[in-house]
């Protein structure tokens, strides 16, 4: 046990200089972005024809005030934001917005910062706007940078095996074996699997209840939980048990609570709700709003503005490889270029969805089906371009013309509708929404041969959590698996 306590405290040891660490690169990261704004700004001045001949910039030390105070600030709104809040499995694309936006803030905080502190002291009062643009700039570009190194040399140490936390699982259901595969299956998450224990109503010993799952040990029942959490040192606990009576779920929530343990819980929210809950009311009376659609109103416009603008600016740039495709299809087999095709849109009606042709042209003579991986139907050209997505870009013209949107629930058959809105519940609420080129499930590698409910889950919380920004997280997340060949599920 005395073992266990000083491998705890080598744990937290870690962990602590991993988030201090962290803090010591954006600060050279804001430094560098600093000096590399003073030289950009010396070499290479936005404007030349205004400064005179004779222009000679002060010295960088002159401006080591206005540094030190960018500095503290931008560290400051770093950590009020999170960014300090090392998460699991982060994203990119959402470390990258919240970082422009907090240094966005940050420097126009500093200018007014400056001039209230440095105003009539005759130090560092100087701060030219072109040298602002170009530090907002490097400091994006630097910090963005130095924390995706840090995030590799942290996700290095996890596979290693050092700075991971240990973890105990309660449940023996389908979600307790899906959680524990999938730290087994992604060390740089950092989790060591301690063990599970089982759900209420377990008596143990019990030999009915398994002995283990997915080779992690069960190391007692719900009545053993706060002991277990004393004895391995648990820094995580994670609850998956989706189906547990409230006030079960509170008895296990308070035994727990040890120390500082960390508690999670894995709610099955798409059996009752997709999105998040609003606060509404009725004649004064307050109502929970469970089942709200996002996109409403003006956010309409907003999402069919984007819609015109990158389908007629993808048609503009990608022409000259679509008509090389167009002839590449026609050399390769017989048959049309396009292949139109019934799907299911918006509010149920029929749309014609136009793809470029992948298949031989009798590919459906014996009825409608799914492409499985290695189908004889695909043409050499098509491999490729399912492989890549390529074969969806003509849907580029169904967004202009307002059938479809740039990311939505990708629209499925009619023939295969009718089948899933009779065993589905809620598969139609993915159609209040236009059908999409790409999607929430897609960039989660819910395509092709996948869980059709698993899929249905990602389209309604797309459809109740819409917002631009995540249309266009879903845009770079989509080209850049296409761009690196990592589209899950793609053929």
């Amino acid at each position: 046990m005395g073992g266990n306590q000083k491998i705890s405290y080598g744990l937290s040891g870690i962990a602590s200089v991993l988030r201090w660490s962290l803090v010591l690169i954006d600060l050279a990261m804001l430094v560098l972005a600093f000096v590399l704004g003073y030289l950009m700004r010396r070499q290479v001045p936005l404007f030349a024809a205004s400064f005179p001949a004779s222009f000679d910039p002060p010295e960088l030390s002159f401006y080591a005030p206005i540094l030190a105070i960018q500095s503290v600030t931008l560290l400051t709104i770093f950590f009020f934001a999170r960014l300090y809040h090392q998460r699991r499995a982060p994203s990119r694309i959402d470390n990258a917005y919240s970082i422009a936006a907090s240094i966005s803030i940050g420097v126009v905080m500093t200018n007014g910062i400056t001039s209230i502190l440095l105003k009539g002291t005759g130090v560092g009062v100087d701060y030219p706007r072109q040298m602002i643009l170009y530090v907002w700039i490097f400091s994006i570009i630097t910090v963005i940078l130095g924390r995706e190194l840090h995030r590799q040399f942290t996700v290095r140490l996890r596979k290693w095996g050092i700075a991971r936390d240990r973890v105990l699982i309660v449940g023996s259901g389908e979600i307790a074996q899906t959680i524990i595969q999938h730290i087994q299956h992604n060390p740089q998450l950092g989790y060591n699997m301690v063990g599970a224990v089982h759900g209420p109503g377990a008596t143990l010993p019990d030999p009915s209840q398994p002995d283990e799952v997915e080779g992690v040990p069960y190391l007692g029942g719900p009545d053993n939980l706060s002991d277990l959490i004393d004895l391995y040192h648990v820094d995580d606990v994670i609850l998956a048990l989706p189906d547990t009576a409230r006030a079960d779920l509170v008895q296990l929530v308070s035994a727990c609570q040890r120390g500082r343990v960390s508690i999670k819980i894995y709610p099955d929210l798409f059996s009752y709700i997709a999105g998040g809950m609003s606060v509404d009311e009725l004649g004064g009376m307050p109502l929970i709003n469970v089942r709200d659609v996002a996109l409403r109103g003006w956010k309409l416009t907003l999402k069919r503005s984007l819609d015109i603008f990158g389908s007629v600016a993808g048609m503009i740039f990608l022409s000259p490889l679509m008509i090389m495709t167009a002839i590449l299809i026609r050399l390769e087999s017989k048959g049309p270029i396009f292949f139109c095709q019934e799907r299911i849109g918006l509010d149920g009606r029929p749309i014609p969805m136009i793809k470029f042709r992948s298949m031989r042209q009798d590919a459906e003579r014996n009825g409608p089906g799914w492409t499985v991986k290695g189908d004889l139907r695909v043409t050499q050209i098509g491999k490729w371009m399912r492989k890549t997505n390529w074969d969806e870009i003509p849907n580029l013209i169904n967004v202009l013309l307002g059938h479809m949107s740039l990311v939505g629930p990708r629209p499925e058959q009619t023939h295969f509708v009718e089948q899933f809105r009779a065993k589905i519940p809620r598969y139609m609420e993915r159609h209040r929404e236009k059908a999409g080129m790409t999607g929430w499930a897609q960039v989660n590698g819910l395509r092709g041969d996948t869980s059709i409910e698993e899929r249905i889950k990602y389209d309604l919380w797309y459809v109740e959590n819409w917002s631009l920004w995540l249309d266009i997280k879903i845009i770079l997340r989509t080209v850049i698996q296409t761009v690196l060949r990592r589209s899950p599920n793609a053929y």
